[in-house]
Formats: C-alpha cells, sequence, structure tokens
C-alpha cells in the first residue's frame, strides 16, 4: 500500500468518523481501531524489507548479533507502544495512553543495558590506567 492509497483511505475513514462520532461514537471507535489496525498490516510488509536490509548490513559489517536483535526488540518495542498509545488516545484514554508510554519506555531502557553496559566496558578499555 503506498502513500497515496493510506492518505485516501486515511481521508475517507476521517470523513466517516466525523459523521459517525455525532450518531454513534462507540462504532467511530471502532472504525478508528480497524483503520489503525490495517494500517499496521499493511505496513508489516515494508518492516519486512527494512528488518532485511537490516540483517543483511550487520552481516557484512559482523556486528554482534546481540546488539543486533536487541536493536530491532527496541524498535518493536517503540512502534507497538506508540501504536497502543494512539489506540488509547482515540478512546479518550489519556491516563492509559500514559502508562503504556512510560512502561514502553521502561522496557527499552531494560533492553538497552546489555548495549549501554558494552560501550561503557570498551570505553574503559580505551582509558589508560
Amino acid at each position: 500500500m503506498g502513500i497515496a492509497q493510506i492518505v485516501g483511505l486515511a481521508l475517507v475513514t476521517t470523513i466517516i468518523l466525523l459523521i459517525l462520532r455525532q450518531q454513534k461514537p462507540v462504532m467511530a471507535l471502532v472504525l478508528s481501531i480497524v483503520f489503525s489496525v490495517v494500517i499496521f498490516i499493511a505496513m508489516m510488509g515494508k518492516m519486512a524489507t527494512i528488518l532485511d536490509v537490516m540483517k543483511e548490513v550487520s552481516h557484512r559489517a559482523a556486528i554482534n548479533n546481540m546488539f543486533f536483535s536487541t536493536m530491532l526488540k527496541i524498535l518493536g518495542v517503540a512502534y507497538l507502544g506508540e501504536f497502543a498509545v494512539a489506540i488509547c488516545q482515540d478512546a479518550g484514554e489519556q491516563a492509559v495512553a500514559r502508562k503504556v508510554e512510560f512502561a514502553a519506555k521502561m522496557i527499552i531502557a531494560v533492553l538497552a543495558l546489555p548495549i549501554m553496559v558494552a560501550i561503557l566496558e570498551s570505553l574503559m578499555e580505551l582509558m589508560p590506567g
């Protein structure tokens, strides 16, 4: 799905949402979630392409597989967290959205710990004495 189709679908969905929100707010929320899921699924192919390129580059550069897999996990948590936050905000649940955002940030921090430790250990090896 290209950007023109996404924009077109978004505009049609937005117009329908404007009408539905006045008459059937619950149906508007369902439509909003369905639109989000459709876009998410449509972008999975693009994400697979990105992952393939990143795997190839990391393999050629002989990057430690632990770093690569950790970076992919961090990207996944960031994207999924943002997706969930947007859905919660669309539903008017700002407090839940903030908790999801906080949880995603904490998970990212925990996932990044091994990379940060490896960087610090490398720096300590470079420093004299």
